[in-house]
C-alpha cells in the first residue's frame, strides 16, 4: 500500500492520545494528520480535512463519540476505542470498522489497522458509519439528541421536546424554543423514547403526553389532539389506541 492512512485522533485524555500516537507513528501505513480532545473538535477536523480513518474514543465530555458520528458530513472509517467493554455491541450497531478496549496492545492496534487497510482497498476510505442505525441499540432510553444547525451544534433535552414530525428521511423536532432538522427516522425515535413521555399519534407524529391538552372527535373515527399551544395534530386509529392505552382511557 502505498499511500497512507490519513488518520485523526479523537480522544479527550491527553496520557490514551499521546500512547496511541506513540504506537502509530511506528505504523508505516499510518498518518496522523490531527488530533482532537473533543466531539465538537473532532467533527470540526474530520468535515474539513475529511481523513480515511479515525480512532474515537466513545466516552467524551459535551458530546459522546456516538453522537458525534451522527453529525458528520464526512464518513470515514471509524475504529472506536473505549475503556468500556459495554459498548462492544453498540460500536458494531454503528458499522465501526473495529473497536478496542482499553487498555490495548501495539499488536491489537496494528491488527485494527491492516483491517481498515484491507477495507479501504476493497470498498473506499467512505463508510456507511452510522448510516443504519435505525434501531435503537441500547438499554436506556434518550436524555438528549444533538443536531447539527449549519455550523452550531445544539444539544436538546428531551424534556424540551414537543413533539416530532416526520420529514421523509429527517424529523423536525419541535421543542418550547423552536425546531430542528435531524437526519434520522420516526421508527428510531418511537424505540429511543420512553414509551411513558412519548406517544406515536399518526405516522407523521410523535408527541410529548403532558404537551397534549385535549383530544378532539372531528369526523367517525377521525381525532385530533390539541396541543398546550393550540398546536393540532391528527391522530391514525393506531395511534388513537396508543393514546388510549398510554392515557389509561
Amino acid at each position: 500500500m502505498t499511500e497512507k492512512l490519513r488518520t485523526i485522533i479523537v480522544e479527550d485524555e491527553e496520557l490514551a492520545r499521546n500512547l496511541m500516537k506513540s504506537f502509530l507513528t511506528k505504523n508505516e501505513k499510518v498518518e496522523i494528520i490531527a488530533e482532537c480532545e473533543n466531539g465538537f473538535e473532532g467533527i470540526k477536523a474530520i468535515n474539513e480535512l475529511k481523513p480515511d480513518l479515525v480512532f474515537l474514543d466513545i466516552q467524551m465530555p459535551k458530546i459522546t463519540g456516538f453522537e458525534m458520528l451522527e453529525l458528520l458530513d464526512h464518513k470515514p472509517q471509524i475504529i472506536f476505542a473505549t475503556a468500556y467493554d459495554e459498548y462492544a455491541l453498540k460500536a458494531f450497531d454503528f458499522n465501526a470498522a473495529d473497536y478496542l478496549l482499553k487498555p490495548y496492545s501495539k499488536e491489537r492496534l496494528f491488527e485494527a489497522v491492516d483491517k481498515v487497510a484491507a477495507k479501504i482497498k476493497k470498498e473506499g476510505s467512505v463508510s456507511d458509519v452510522a448510516e443504519k442505525i435505525s434501531s435503537f441499540p441500547r438499554e436506556d432510553y434518550l436524555d438528549r439528541i444533538v443536531v447539527k444547525d449549519r455550523h452550531k451544534i445544539n444539544i436538546i433535552p428531551v424534556d424540551q421536546v414537543r413533539y416530532i414530525e416526520s420529514m421523509d428521511d429527517y424529523v423536525m423536532i419541535y421543542t418550547k424554543t423552536g425546531r430542528h432538522l435531524k437526519q434520522k427516522t420516526m421508527k428510531y425515535f418511537e424505540a429511543a423514547l420512553d414509551p411513558k413521555n412519548f406517544t406515536r399519534i399518526h405516522r407523521s407524529y410523535i408527541v410529548k403526553v403532558d404537551e397534549i391538552n385535549e383530544i378532539q372527535q372531528y369526523e367517525k373515527e377521525s381525532y385530533i389532539v390539541i396541543l398546550h399551544d393550540k398546536t393540532k395534530l391528527k391522530v391514525s386509529k393506531t395511534g388513537y389506541k396508543n393514546l388510549k392505552g398510554v392515557l389509561n382511557y
